[in-house]
């Protein structure tokens, strides 16, 4: 679960010292109390979403953060086996903190050595808004290759368009006026559901090409790709389920394999 908003090895001042950012002093503990809520309001939906797959026995938590929502699984699913996958060396260090007294979790740094078709459940949240291309058809390759006959998948990403996109472009402005998801441009063309197409690229970590910035991620476009790797049961926005995805500031899909039943998961 990643949703850095500066690299590794960018620092900022505070009080005239230099500190390095967690993954937790921008999400959870964000100083924005508003972030904070909408951060809370998502794992209290994603944890709904979970609890409607039935007794999953071995979860994978795919692009973990710091391990905060694998705990979370943990407390959910209590007989379940967890593995906390995070590729980036400075976050798997955190979850290695995090989710250090639970012994049902592993904290790993590939999914290489997990049989086929292992996972009853694949979690995956606010990571694909930063994969480029070729990262983002390689992590569905390895979801896909996980996730057993009867499992499922929940991917979360952000909704970046419309009313969202101008919500948070207008929020961002404010916080960092300049960067690329805060420039005025940007946010109009957001707001306007139009293509971004120069977004910029870095690296999370060494070998790892990273979106910093979520300006100009389509959910649209996010949902074709996914619908031709699996069969999508379901699609739900947060924090208002009963409204369209695009007035929400995020969306999940719960999957399955493409061989498996299209029964949609219930309400």
């Amino acid at each position: 679960m990643c949703v850095l908003i500066a690299s590794p090895s960018q620092r900022m001042e505070a009080h005239g010292r230099e500190i390095q950012l967690t993954y937790a002093s921008h999400t959870r503990n964000d100083n924005s109390r508003l972030k904070r809520l909408v951060h809370r309001r998502r794992l209290v939906d994603a944890l709904n979403l979970a609890r409607q797959i039935p007794d999953p026995r071995n979860i994978v938590d795919f692009g973990a953060g710091d391990g905060d929502v694998c705990c979370h699984l943990a407390d959910v699913f209590s007989n379940a086996r967890l593995y906390c996958y995070e590729p980036a060396e400075h976050l798997r260090a955190e979850a290695v903190q995090q989710c250090a007294a639970r012994s049902s979790i592993s904290v790993v740094d590939t999914t290489d050595h997990l049989p086929d078709g292992c996972a009853d459940l694949v979690f995956c949240a606010e990571v694909f808004e930063h994969l480029p291309p070729a990262e983002t058809d390689a992590a569905f390759a390895e979801i896909r290759r996980l996730i057993g006959v009867d499992g499922h998948a929940i991917i979360s990403v952000p909704a970046e368009i419309y009313l969202a996109g101008l919500a948070k472009g207008c929020f961002r402005f404010l916080r960092r006026r300049g960067q690329f998801d805060a420039q005025p441009g940007n946010i109009l063309r957001a707001s306007l559901g139009l293509r971004i197409t120069d977004r910029p690229i870095g690296q999370i970590a060494a070998g790892l090409a990273y979106h910093f910035h979520h300006t100009g991620f389509d959910y649209r476009q996010f949902e074709l790709r996914l619908s031709e790797a699996f069969t999508v049961t379901r699609s739900v926005g947060s924090p208002c389920r009963w409204l369209p995805l695009w007035m929400n500031s995020e969306v999940y899909f719960v999957l399955r394999p493409r061989a498996a039943s299209t029964r949609r998961v219930a309400a």
